[in-house]
């Protein structure tokens, strides 16, 4: 139960997990969660509730969804003095006498005649004026809207007053209340349920370790043979039951706010503008994997902070879910991307760093010769204009079929490339093992190769290029084949790893651009081809640039039926093939649009989120003019003092079709640190575009 299903290992090629490089000698202090609160126990019984995707549930009171009509604040205060002068009026009248002694009369009926001239009598007449003062100002008050004038002109929170304090929190104690463990009380294991209880209220348990244990209790309920270890476990290590392979209960710093009791991260505040639909106005939106799993498209210049106040927090949610056992991320960016220190993750592999523990696996874990040169051929073509992928793939395939039947494994990247470039001694010495071990098939897969090399239309030479990009002094000893080195494949996304690959954009841009076209290949076959998809498996890429071709496209569309997801990051829409940029926009359900884009990419968005219906007020204003003498006079006199004829407006309502968002509007009315942001879920529940003021 502690191990989790992972094991220890050299390589990932066959399902074993690597262990992280260097564990901390020292790890660090679990904390509560959220840390603003002042113990798990109030965390977990705090009120969640949700009207809608994107949503921060934590706390969350929602709006009505229609803005109820406001009172122009000149007619509120009008208005309350008036009905403020009215009721003293009205007082006044009644304590003089002018509307005679009828209002006293429930005072003469229910004070006897023996208090006359008593204390007592003077005390109820005080009582009873106080609640006739109480009851005028109460309906007065009410007429002259004073709640609303006080609410506008002081921030008086009134309205919240009036609904109450918003959801209803568990009850301490109750049969749903989290911090006593009541799913595992039921399944008949109170002693467990207990000493998880005492371990909430003791603060030994963090948010971590909550989410974590609970989530191991769903693996029992699934399958209750697990139910005895799960026992032993709490039993013998109370909030470090079930801990995950690399024994971290927390990451060593978190930089944005999150709740895994929803699975949410904060990624900030909806405006509280006109141009947001009111139920959401002023309301905190939080990513989680219901909307993750649509995928997310972020476009914005550099220096918008697209990796500070996206990447990073999304990859911390995800980083605190792996160690919760509830999914596997992988985290791809330039060496020096500020994704989080090395603590916080399992594997790092850097490319073309000689101090980089792993080491990449090219062919992604697979052993089919035919799956490894498809993704290969469209890491190396799929950019390429005019190349048939498919021809590519399956001159690949006629190289690493034979190659594998012979050493058991694929060719590295020397090896690759002196077959690709018909290296006479390679591909002698490759036939000559062939016809020795007999392989017929394999034989007529090479011979093949050699007709179709240098024919027109061969993809040989282009293959042999790219190749060639991987085949340089940086990368010796990368990539290998022979088990010699600790690889890492995206074949292990059925464990909770913590991934994050470093690529050498610096010194070889366009081998990093080869490759992170082939870690999205790779991540999409994966994740499909998952026995288990209970873990949601997540890619995030700090920057997509040439990234993206038509098969990852599509590859990408299909995730949200396996329980995983991409996010893609890019400065512009200028970086995707024209071909691919419509289609990219209709596969991913997230789209995020950050200050600074151009109007070019601006139209593609405006395009993607359509229109909607609105009212429109046409107002026509004409001047008044006066027939008598008198009005004619009122009229000139009000000339005088306003410098404005008397005007009457005429108000035309129809309903038009507008752009939720034009081009011009995102790329000139989308303040710094804030971005527009459409969400989607995996069930199609939808959030139409919604201007957000990214938490810094």
């Amino acid at each position: 139960m502690d191990s989790d299903g992972t094991y220890d290992g050299r390589t990932t090629r066959e399902g074993r997990v690597p262990r992280p490089s260097a564990p901390p000698e020292h790890p660090p202090k679990p904390r509560h969660a959220p840390p603003q609160s002042p113990t798990l126990t109030d965390w977990l019984r705090a009120p969640r509730t949700s009207d809608g995707p994107g949503v921060w549930t934590y706390g969350h009171l929602p709006r009505p969804a229609e803005e109820p009509e406001r009172t122009p604040i000149r007619q509120l205060i009008s208005g309350a003095l008036i009905a403020l002068l009215a009721g003293l009026l009205l007082w006044s009248l009644l304590w003089n006498g002018y509307l005679g002694g009828f209002w006293l009369w429930p005072l003469y009926m229910f004070t006897p005649d023996s208090w006359a001239a008593t204390m007592p009598a003077v005390v109820a007449s005080y009582v009873w004026y106080g609640l006739v003062i109480a009851a005028l100002l109460f309906g007065f008050g009410r007429l002259g809207s004073w709640p609303e004038l006080a609410r506008r002109m002081l921030g008086v929170g009134l309205a919240q007053a009036a609904q109450g304090a918003g959801p209803v929190r568990p009850e301490p104690g109750g049969a749903d209340d989290p911090v006593e463990w009541g799913q595992v009380r039921g399944g008949g294991m109170g002693e467990v349920a207990d000493r998880l209880a005492a371990e909430v209220r003791g603060g030994g348990m963090n948010d971590v370790d909550y989410a974590r244990i609970r989530r191991a209790w769903e693996t029992v309920r699934v399958d209750p043979s697990r139910q005895k270890a799960f026992a032993d476990a709490v039993r013998d290590n109370g909030a470090g039951a079930c801990v995950h392979p690399s024994g971290a209960r927390d990451l060593p710093v978190r930089a944005a706010r999150h709740d895994l009791l929803a699975r949410q991260v904060l990624l900030g505040t909806v405006d509280d503008g006109a141009r947001n639909p009111y139920a959401r106005r002023g309301t905190r939106l939080a990513l989680d994997p219901a909307v993750l799993g649509t995928s997310l498209l972020a476009v914005g210049p550099s220096g918008t902070g697209k990796t500070r106040q996206l990447v990073r927090p999304v990859v911390e949610s995800l980083a605190l879910q792996a160690l919760a056992g509830q999914a596997a991320v992988i985290a791809v960016g330039a060496a020096g991307s500020q994704l989080g220190p090395d603590a916080a993750y399992d594997v790092v592999v850097r490319i073309g760093d000689p101090g980089s523990v792993y080491d990449l696996d090219l062919y992604g874990g697979t052993t089919d010769p035919d799956e490894a040169a498809t993704l290969l051929a469209d890491a190396f073509t799929g950019d390429v204009p005019g190349m048939d992928v498919r021809r590519a793939a399956t001159a690949l395939a006629q190289l690493l079929g034979p190659f594998r039947a012979v050493h058991g494994r694929f060719p590295a990247v020397p090896e690759l490339r002196e077959l690709l470039e018909r290296v006479p001694g390679a591909v002698d010495g490759l036939r000559a093992a062939l016809e020795s071990a007999g392989h017929p098939a394999m034989l007529r897969e090479l011979d093949a190769r050699d007709r179709q090399h240098g024919a027109p239309g061969d993809p040989g030479a282009v293959l042999a290029d790219r190749v060639a990009l991987l085949d340089r002094p940086a990368f010796a000893g990368f990539f290998d084949t022979t088990a010699q080195s600790r690889l890492f494949s995206l074949r292990s996304l059925e464990h909770p790893l913590r991934v994050r690959i470093d690529l050498p954009e610096r010194g070889h841009a366009d081998a990093s651009r080869m490759l992170a076209r082939l870690l999205l290949a790779q991540f999409t076959a994966s994740a499909s081809a998952r026995a288990d998809r209970s873990l949601f498996a997540f890619l995030a890429f700090d920057d997509a640039s040439r990234t993206l071709t038509a098969e990852t496209v599509r590859g990408v569309q299909r995730l949200r039926s396996v329980n995983a997801g991409v996010l893609l990051t890019l400065r512009t829409l200028d970086d995707v093939p024209e071909a691919l940029r419509t289609p990219l926009l209709g596969s991913v359900g997230c789209r995020m649009v950050f200050s600074g884009v151009t109007t070019w990419d601006g139209q593609r968005f405006a395009e993607a989120w359509g229109t909607e219906w609105v009212e429109a007020r046409d107002v026509t204003s004409r001047t008044v003019f006066a027939d008598q003498p008198l009005t004619r006079a009122i009229h000139a006199f009000r000339k005088l003092v306003t410098g404005k004829a008397v005007t009457t407006d005429a108000v035309t309502v129809r309903q038009v079709e507008r752009e939720r968002w034009s081009a011009s509007d995102l790329a000139n009315a989308v303040p710094p640190g804030h971005a527009v942001l459409s969400l989607t879920t995996v069930r199609g529940e939808r959030a139409a575009p919604l201007l957000v003021r990214l938490a810094g």
